[in-house]
């Protein structure tokens, strides 16, 4: 079929409903919903035979859902409705939810159901769970509600009618900043963090601190540190620590209230945010191999499992800036001194990376400079893993990755991915050539044709296209909870094989012979050439993409690289069967895997 998505933006969950739709055989076009835009008309030109909203904050006009079928994705089990659904059920502390595909009508959130699928809803963060188990969920009700359509016999059930056991339509307001409060001498520890993980990624949680007026984000506990009620006690790589009535949170970033007649604020690592209204406090730093059992956050762990070593990273957004490169890059050749035969390089749920940290440039005091030395600090990262031979490394993918961060995968020996993850190896919707060693990476896993068309068409690819087109080696079938136990899993076979010491001798030779013909100086050098005259010139169009994309101002119109539509895969999508595997002769890989 020829579908168009609807949606308010191009979001996570838009991209992974437009990747997997193409896997599925259908072509499929996008029209963002933007204030102005003649969406009527918009829709006759493409002429689809069904209309999928993954992600829309706005009324479908009656001229286009009375004219087309529009299945709309409502992030709540079949009766929810409202525009913070998740927000809602965080709030409420549920453990179960589900998603629900509708047909859209006169009311929002309450056209005729076409498919409900239900998900665990474990304590997290919006944003993680939206990513997540939501997205997951989501991609199952979409894909039923399209098999539906596509049958033309199913016909969708009425919200009001016994489609479940127990409907109750619940209608519910805008959970406002007044619900959203934290009163920090009477909320415990529990209650605040769940008033923050209700409000990632946005709005956040407004509060007054150090006299001025912020919006939280990111919620972690801490079992040992305590003060005064509200008092900030530490700091930790960009966090601050503040203390509640039985204990203390970390807070990994903050965003300025908007002022009158101001620009649109953004997120900063909470330290950088303060600036010199940060008093002098204790850096805790924690040491890579901490203390098992303590709750308390930090965003890059190591651990080992006999001939394995999992080095875990997680930076709030998948961005990377200078400052955690060389962290992490720092961590990464610690984790290399010990006496382990593999090592794990990944988060264990959520982002991967997203490559380097726009937001912490546009606030820099020279943009161009700190863009400079944050593409410098992730290509010393990325060949750290690509000279390493000592051992195998290999990339956990358990959720999103893009630009930069797709290329810190690659530099590894294998990439596993997770079903639900969706990667943008690209870079030129940013106005950037890119660096990372990409055009070493990226040919040599995909070819030279493939590599210029994903740069080219800048789309969004599921994890079973990549294995397809040979950018991962393995997909693994599991939920977020799931991931990192599979990972352990299958990383511990890989250590105890015996072909795993030839690969890892193998690797130094090959490194030898790569140096010998094309150095890989000289690919780092081509590449930050092209990055080095868009950081300079300020009339670059990478400068303006960048300061837009952080002030997440909304285009005037749809980017023409979606509105065309995206043909079919014309290969086919690996069965259930080919994408997982316990055991590791069921991995697809590289002639040289």
């Amino acid at each position: 079929m020829h579908i168009l998505i609807l949606a308010s933006a191009f979001n996570s969950l838009t991209q992974r409903t437009h990747a997997e739709l193409r896997d599925r055989g259908h072509t499929v076009a996008v029209e963002l919903a933007l204030p102005g835009s003649p969406l009527p008309e918009a829709v006759r030109r493409h002429a689809p035979q069904l209309i999928v909203a993954p992600m829309l904050k706005t009324a479908i006009p009656e001229e286009v859902w009375t004219a087309y079928t529009c299945l709309v994705v409502h992030p709540g089990p079949v009766g929810d409705r409202g525009p913070s659904s998740l927000d809602w059920a965080i709030h409420d502390g549920v453990d179960q939810w589900g998603v629900t595909v509708l047909q859209a009508d006169e009311e929002m959130d309450a056209g005729d159901v076409w498919a409900c699928v239900p998900c665990r809803f474990p304590p997290m963060s919006k944003s993680e769970l939206y990513r997540g188990e939501i997205a997951d969920a989501a991609l199952e009700a979409v894909l039923l509600a399209v098999e539906r359509f596509a049958g033309g016999t199913h016909v969708p059930c009425r919200q009001d009618a016994p489609y479940t056991a127990d409907v109750r339509l619940r209608p519910r307001p805008y959970l406002d900043q007044s619900v959203r409060r934290v009163d920090w001498t009477e909320d415990c520890t529990q209650d605040v963090l769940r008033k923050l993980r209700a409000a990632d990624s946005q709005p956040g949680v407004l509060d007054t601190l150090l006299g001025g007026e912020w919006y939280l984000h990111g919620g972690h506990p801490e079992s040992v540190l305590r003060g005064r009620p509200g008092e900030l006690l530490a700091t930790r790589a960009g966090a601050i620590c503040r203390a509640t009535k039985d204990g203390a949170v970390w807070i990994s970033e903050l965003r300025p209230r908007r002022g009158p007649g101001q620009p649109p604020t953004f997120k900063l690592p909470a330290v950088r945010a303060l600036g010199d209204r940060l008093p002098s406090l204790p850096e805790h730093a924690l040491p890579l191999l901490s203390e098992a059992g303590r709750r308390t956050w930090t965003d890059i762990r190591y651990r080992e499992d006999g001939n394995v070593g999992f080095l875990s990273f997680s930076f709030p957004g998948g961005a990377m800036s200078t400052e955690q490169c060389r962290r992490l890059l720092d961590a990464y050749r610690e984790a290399c001194a010990r006496p382990t035969s593999v090592v794990v390089l990944g988060g264990e749920r959520d982002f991967f990376s997203n490559g380097i940290h726009l937001n912490v440039i546009e606030a820099a005091a020279d943009p161009a400079a700190e863009s400079w030395a944050n593409i410098n600090a992730i290509d010393d990262l990325v060949e750290a893993v690509l000279t390493t031979t000592d051992r195998l490394v290999v990339s956990a993918v358990a959720g999103n990755a893009a630009a930069g961060g797709v290329m810190l995968a690659l530099a590894a020996d294998e990439v596993w991915c997770r079903s639900g993850a969706v990667l943008n190896p690209h870079y030129r919707l940013m106005g950037l050539y890119g660096s990372e060693y990409w055009t070493h990476t990226l040919p040599r896993r995909v070819g030279a044709a493939t590599a210029e068309r994903l740069m080219r068409e800048a789309l969004p690819v599921s994890s079973a296209s990549a294995l397809r087109l040979g950018l991962v080696d393995r997909v693994v079938d599991r939920g977020p909870d799931e991931f990192a136990r599979e990972v352990g899993g299958l990383a511990a076979r890989l250590a105890s094989l015996p072909a795993t010491a030839s690969r890892i001798t193998a690797k130094k030779t090959e490194l030898d012979r790569l140096e010998s013909v094309t150095p890989l100086a000289g690919f780092r050098e081509r590449e930050l050439a092209r990055m080095r005259r868009a950081f300079d010139d300020p009339d670059a169009p990478y400068h303006a993409l960048r300061r837009s994309f952080v002030r997440k101002e909304r285009p005037s119109c749809t980017p023409p690289h979606l509105g065309v539509p995206a043909v079919a895969q014309t290969a086919p999508v690996p069965g259930a069967a080919d994408v997982t595997g316990t055991a590791l002769h069921s991995v697809t890989s590289r002639p040289n895997g």
